[in-house]
């Protein structure tokens, strides 16, 4: 029987599209859920057109109160049966609470070469500090930001007249192939690391 995975998004979702495209055929797991924070999440529509479930949980309502918020994105998870949490482009930081109740079952997908660089503004990070490459990195979710185990990396070089965006672009299809393929072999129980590169992406 296939494991139920619920995605969360805060924008257009593109490496949720990844994510649910992989998992058909022989893949232990199946999209069951695309779960954002506001209504206005293109990538709601792009779900919805695959034919899977969305929901929406807006923050704002609840102000400070995180753990409010985080009740009703429990709800709907339970209602959705998931099995796996994969944080696509979820722009909420979730509090120890929650994420002990997903503890070894949620993903998440960082722009950096973890350790390197938690939190935002990543790719100008990297090229401020005269790094040779940079890449982005899946890792299990745990109550320290972006601090959990890394279970596959991705990297490409930092090229001279980088900037920021450009090297956003470069690695965003690493982001799409490395995600999925974290994903199938988390699915399947089997935690070792993948590594990618632009020279050896698949």
């Amino acid at each position: 029987m296939s494991l139920r995975v619920a995605i969360l998004i805060s924008g257009g979702g593109s490496n949720m599209v990844a994510l649910a495209k992989s998992m058909t055929g022989d893949h232990p797991a199946r999209t069951v859920l695309v779960l954002a924070n506001s209504a206005n999440a293109g990538g709601l529509q792009k779900a919805a057109d695959m034919g899977i479930e969305t929901a929406v949980v807006d923050h704002r309502p609840f102000g400070a109160d995180r753990a409010a918020f985080e009740a009703e994105l429990t709800k709907a998870l339970f209602v959705a049966n998931a099995d796996i949490i994969c944080l696509a482009g979820f722009m909420r930081v979730l509090t120890a609470d929650f994420v002990n109740q997903w503890q070894g079952r949620m993903l998440n997908i960082h722009p950096s070469l973890l350790p390197k660089y938690k939190g935002l503004n990543t790719h100008a990070r990297a090229i401020a500090a005269g790094d040779s490459e940079a890449g982005c990195s899946v890792h299990l979710v745990t109550a320290t930001l972006d601090g959990g185990p890394v279970l596959g990396q991705a990297r490409v070089p930092v090229l001279p007249d980088d900037t920021p965006d450009s090297l956003a672009a470069r690695i965003l299809p690493l982001e799409h192939q490395l995600y999925p393929a974290v994903l199938r072999k988390f699915a399947s129980g089997d935690e070792t690391r993948v590594n990618l590169s632009r020279a050896n992406p698949v």
